[in-house]
């Protein structure tokens, strides 16, 4: 069975009403890398920015709606969660570039350069993340699409390993045993998978966020002064025509701060990092090109209200 750009853009759509409605039981899960508490927001807020865009989409082809949804993902993105997932659709985008139609093995070899594209832009990728459930998800559906091509049995196979993949994670990435829960990126990519699936299955997903919230990490083990880089910096800048590479700036972000992530199409780069020194951050990402926009959030200070709220809700019951 072959999907057309209207089955595909229903299931991005679909996907990122799924992971609305389950968004703050994924920010009750982010310990790694800071306990924040945001992460099902960021991807959520992520999704929702390729949504927009690919509801005004009529009669697309695949790759049409790959490349709108990588374009929208990539100016959209929020926090580290959020640029890895365009960076995953990015290479998505790719795989399908030029197709009008797709069978399960091309969704699987796209979902495969995703998964190299992401674990190529991460700086120092840590296993028992999204970047491990999304590469076991990807690596189960091609080994289904030798012996079935088809759309729903190999995205199905994508599903349940990458859902397999996230019950692992604590086995893997020893703060979140510590904590009691799964990984929050991982979850929020599995929610995403299952969401594509039940609008292939014909059960498109509609938005309706309820805030349930059903498993929450122990954010008490932790404290802020663990946090070693207090500043979430994310940064659009407009490539000047003469960039070629942005591998300096990837080093002296690098030699700054932590959790960094590069995400770039032809036009622009999107930046992700933690520092003390965001100023310098910005400054030095404008010999690249013009700033478009910045965020810069006090992840301590978030850490802090979030413990703060809990510690009175506990109270309260």
């Amino acid at each position: 069975m072959l999907i057309q750009g209207k089955i595909l853009r229903d299931a991005m759509i679909s996907a990122s009403n799924c992971l609305a409605k389950a968004k703050h039981s994924v920010d009750e899960l982010n310990i790694f890398p800071v306990p924040d508490g945001d992460t099902g927001t960021n991807m959520s807020m992520t999704l929702s920015a390729a949504g927009r865009e690919l509801a005004r989409l009529n009669d697309p082809t695949v790759s049409e709606v790959a490349d709108v949804a990588s374009a929208a993902l990539l100016r959209g993105a929020r926090g580290n969660s959020g640029v890895i997932l365009s960076l995953l659709f990015r290479g998505f985008s790719k795989g399908l570039k030029g197709k009008a139609e797709a069978n399960g093995a091309d969704l699987a070899a796209a979902l495969t350069l995703g998964v190299e594209a992401a674990y190529k832009a991460v700086m120092k990728p840590t296993e028992g993340t999204i970047l491990t459930v999304a590469r076991e998800g990807a690596a189960k559906g091609r080994e289904t699409a030798e012996s079935d091509s088809s759309c729903s049995p190999v995205w199905e196979a994508i599903c349940a390993e990458a859902e397999a993949s996230l019950q692992r994670t604590p086995e893997l990435l020893p703060v979140l045993k510590k904590a009691g829960v799964v990984d929050a990126g991982g979850m929020g990519f599995c929610l995403i998978l299952r969401g594509m699936l039940e609008s292939l299955r014909g059960n498109d997903i509609v938005c309706e966020d309820t805030g349930a919230v059903n498993e929450e990490a122990d954010f008490g083990i932790f404290d802020s002064e663990d946090i070693s880089f207090a500043f979430d910096t994310v940064f659009i800048v407009r490539k000047r025509e003469d960039i070629t590479s942005l591998d300096p700036l990837r080093e002296y972000l690098g030699s700054i701060g932590d959790s960094l992530v590069i995400g770039e199409d032809d036009e622009a780069f999107k930046v992700h990092v933690h520092t003390n020194i965001p100023g310098d951050a910005l400054s030095e990402a404008q010999k690249y090109g013009t700033l478009e926009l910045a965020k810069i959030e006090n992840m301590r200070l978030q850490h802090d209200d979030l413990t703060a709220g809990r510690k009175a809700r506990s109270t309260d019951d």
